[in-house]
């Protein structure tokens, strides 16, 4: 990786990705502001567009990921990058979503992508990560009394590490111009289904854990239940649905394009994070 003394801003930075990209960058001695609305360098709201011209101040690059759990943020990211054009920012690095350049333009996410091409005040690059690996220890496919629950069915997806993610992410702020207007899908060397997920948490953790193909409108509500807003349903339906109909994230190569390392299988994944689990399921 490129060493930069340009400053990069990192959104959600304390999150799953923005917190490795953070680390990854500094780790190279690269300048970065944190932002986030709390523990962070810069107090950052997406809800409060006063945060956004003191975050972006005297910042050349950017990693941009939109307002988590939403599905109406288009608006506040366009005024976003108003404000970046403003403050003479030049690349942004954008983590976007698997598939989502065969999105309808009226959906947040690809409407965030057509707004970053068409500037001509920035340069970018597209990350389109598969599922994360990370939801399997971190958030919604964490096993609970030994069960993962999730409506998948057979499908499979060719789930990611977070941490390649910030790999690629930070080679390319590190390094901009070798990265414009490229568009990278992001996946792990295999596509697996979440049966096979959890036999191998199974055999790492050295407990058993299993898969429960659970009724789609029964873990929505129980997902809204538990504080997902309710306006994100349909985009649950349509995530589940695409790897349940054998249309999940299948291998690419562009890890290992941008990075030259192969990207984490979710074995090596399962034994490096075996603790997370072993911890839960001793609770």
């Amino acid at each position: 990786m490129t060493t930069s003394t340009a400053l990069t801003l990192v959104l959600g930075a304390t999150g799953k990705t923005g917190s490795r990209v953070t680390s990854r960058l500094r780790a190279a001695g690269s300048a970065v502001r944190t932002a986030a609305r709390a523990t962070a360098d810069a107090h950052f709201d997406w809800d409060d567009p006063h945060t956004y011209a003191p975050a972006l101040a005297g910042v050349e690059r950017v990693y941009l990921l939109g307002p988590v759990g939403r599905i109406d943020f288009a608006g506040q990211v366009s005024t976003f990058l108003d404000k970046a054009e403003t403050a003479d920012v030049g690349h942004v690095t954008y983590l976007s979503a698997y598939g989502v350049d065969a999105a309808p333009p009226q959906m947040a996410t690809r409407s965030v992508e057509l707004d970053l091409i068409g500037r001509a005040g920035l340069s970018h690059t597209i990350l389109r990560p598969a599922w994360f690996m990370q939801n399997f220890s971190e958030t919604f496919l964490a096993p609970i009394n030994g069960v993962i629950a999730v409506p998948t069915g057979n499908g499979a997806e060719a789930f990611i590490d977070a941490e390649d993610i910030a790999a690629v992410a930070s080679a390319t702020l590190a390094d901009p111009a070798a990265h414009t207007g490229a568009e990278y899908t992001l996946t792990g060397p295999e596509a697996i289904t979440v049966a096979d997920a959890a036999a191998i948490i199974s055999s790492v953790s050295d407990t058993a854990v299993n898969y429960l193909d659970i009724d789609r409108d029964e873990w929505i509500a129980a997902a809204i239940a538990g504080g997902i807003p309710a306006e994100y349903a349909p985009v649950l339906r349509m995530l589940t649905e695409t790897i349940a109909s054998g249309h999940g994230a299948q291998p690419t190569g562009d890890v290992e394009k941008v990075t030259g390392k192969a990207p984490t299988s979710f074995a090596d994944f399962a034994h490096r994070t075996a603790a997370a689990w072993t911890t839960e399921t001793a609770r």
